[in-house]
């Protein structure tokens, strides 16, 4: 084989490899003013009733919006939630109004606090895959987008096993109650 093929080969298997981790790594959307970067979940079971989703909001407007839920295929709906810390145990629960985006802010959805609940998914989330979904913004209306199934390495967690108890979900060895699910074990009145 000439060196100009061979060379030929090893650049074109080069940028090959280099477009496909761009893609599973950073990849965006947007709307108007509105930037969603790096939507992603969590591996889970194929039992799971729920599943985490991340991403980061980014409002280059003048005016705030607000995203307030969403719709996939692959589950009942998508809600907005929030993890708060208390007496050792982490609660979750809905944020009905949804999250703002302040103009000219940015937002992470993340482990460990605001972020996109996955209620009844249908199907097992395989680290790899990806699935559509629909998020609902005040003002930016409906988005598509689409999210990177992958294993949560973040310092936050430890390890990719939020939701997958009987009634509680244990991260980094913190126990979590989520309130709104229906297998609710205790609530904050308690």
């Amino acid at each position: 084989m000439s060196s100009v093929l061979k060379l030929t080969v090893q650049i074109a298997l080069l940028l090959t490899a280099t477009l496909y981790s761009t893609v599973s790594v950073a990849h965006k959307f947007s709307q108007g003013d509105l930037r969603i970067d790096h939507p992603w979940s969590r591996v889970m079971p194929s039992a799971a009733p729920v599943a985490g989703a991340y991403l980061t909001l980014t409002n280059s407007g003048a005016a705030p919006d607000t995203l307030t839920g969403g719709s996939t295929p692959i589950a009942d709906r998508i809600e907005v939630h929030q993890m708060t810390m208390g007496d050792g145990i982490g609660r979750m629960r809905p944020l009905p109004e949804g999250v703002e985006i302040a103009a000219g802010a940015k937002v992470e959805l993340a482990p460990g606090g605001i972020h996109l609940m996955l209620i009844n998914p249908s199907q097992q989330l395989i680290e790899g895959n990806s699935f559509k979904a629909t998020l609902q913004f005040a003002r930016a209306g409906s988005v598509e987008v689409e999210f990177l199934v992958q294993r949560n390495v973040s310092a936050e967690t430890g390890n990719g096993t939020e939701h997958e108890g009987h009634g509680y979900d244990e991260i980094g060895g913190v126990r979590y109650f989520d309130d709104a699910i229906g297998y609710k074990l205790q609530s904050d009145a308690e």
